[in-house]
């Protein structure tokens, strides 16, 4: 029988992540300036799922080694990027790429840096088998779940079954899908606070949208990015789209990514190698680092310093903090 207070615990926990749900239902938590939320036909958003899938998100048992989990290498703080280069798997174990930030993926049409695959569903069998993260099959996850009563009880009102593979990754991106990312300075700005920006931001702000930045050719719309994978002039080693398609034209091309936050995700570029804004403006500026596939819209600009820093300055307040904090996406 169930104490009254962990009753009411229960209790407390279910009417937050109602209260998650019932915004994302009826795209309350959507902002106005956003397009209405895609949500699949077979994984439609329930209180029950978000709170499992955040549950999952911060459970180290999807991990070998149980001391690594979604939120290791996904950090709230860091937009649910890591500021590590690259993330560290079991077993000390590390890639080549840095892990993507994870806001306002519902309007995604790909994942991973190469866009390797289509779904959010399917992306999060990734991370859970690859050898270098946390290095488990779907069916060892599986058998450590239904080990646990508590687990079980979840599921079931989740889905009105037991753990399985596909109710897992179900979950998991039904609380992904939560993280809608649209409250910034910038938002403030574009809404009709026109005192949000200051005169150099707004200077940053002309750049960015005008032909002296060229910036907006990629990343554009309400998420800053035309989901697009393009090569961005970085000289690499990584295949990256080319890994797929196996066509020597796609090699070093990667995913435009949303600039949403982008103050808060350093690292930058697939491969975490430019540490500052300041060094990633350069490096358009500069018109990349010579890749043989750059893409066209990649060349030299004439931005002066002082045009350069207004650019930083810009990019500063497309942060938004209420994502970085708010608490219905901690640790349950």
């Amino acid at each position: 029988m169930k104490t009254p207070m962990k009753t009411t615990i229960m209790g407390a926990v279910l009417s937050l992540a109602l209260s998650l749900v019932a915004a994302c239902g009826s795209f309350a938590d959507v902002p106005e300036s956003f397009p209405p939320m895609p949500v699949p036909e077979d994984d439609p958003i329930t209180a029950e799922k978000v709170e499992l899938g955040r549950t999952l998100f911060f459970d180290t048992r999807l991990s070998r080694t149980e001391d690594v989990s979604c939120a290791s290498c996904h950090r709230q703080d860091a937009a649910f990027a890591d500021p590590r280069r690259v993330s560290v798997g079991v077993g000390g174990k590390t890639g080549t790429r840095n892990a993507p930030a994870l806001f306002n993926l519902a309007w995604s049409k790909s994942f991973f840096w190469d866009g390797g695959v289509p779904t959010l569903e399917q992306q999060a069998i990734g991370p859970i088998t690859n050898p270098l993260e946390m290095n488990m099959t779907m069916g060892e996850v599986v058998q450590r779940l239904r080990r646990d009563p508590d687990m079980l009880d979840r599921f079931q009102r989740a889905f009105g079954e037991d753990p399985s593979p596909a109710n897992i990754t179900k979950a998991i991106a039904t609380f992904e899908r939560t993280l809608v990312s649209g409250s910034s300075r910038f938002d403030r700005f574009e809404g009709g606070e026109k005192g949000a920006l200051s005169p150099e931001e707004k200077e940053g702000r002309d750049i960015f949208f005008g032909e002296r930045g060229e910036c907006f050719h990629c990343h554009t719309g309400f998420d800053f990015t035309n989901h697009e994978i393009v090569n961005n002039g970085m000289k690499t080693d990584d295949l990256g789209l080319a890994r797929i398609t196996e066509d020597p034209r796609d090699a070093g091309k990667f995913k435009v990514p949303s600039l949403r936050n982008v103050a808060l995700t350093a690292p930058y570029m697939h491969d975490g190698s430019l540490v500052t804004l300041e060094e990633v403006v350069e490096h358009y500026a500069k018109g990349g680092q010579g890749h043989e596939n750059t893409d066209p819209t990649i060349h030299p600009l004439s931005l002066d310093e002082s045009e350069k820093r207004a650019l930083v300055a810009f990019l500063r307040t497309l942060s938004d903090f209420e994502l970085a904090t708010d608490p219905r996406f901690g640790p349950p």
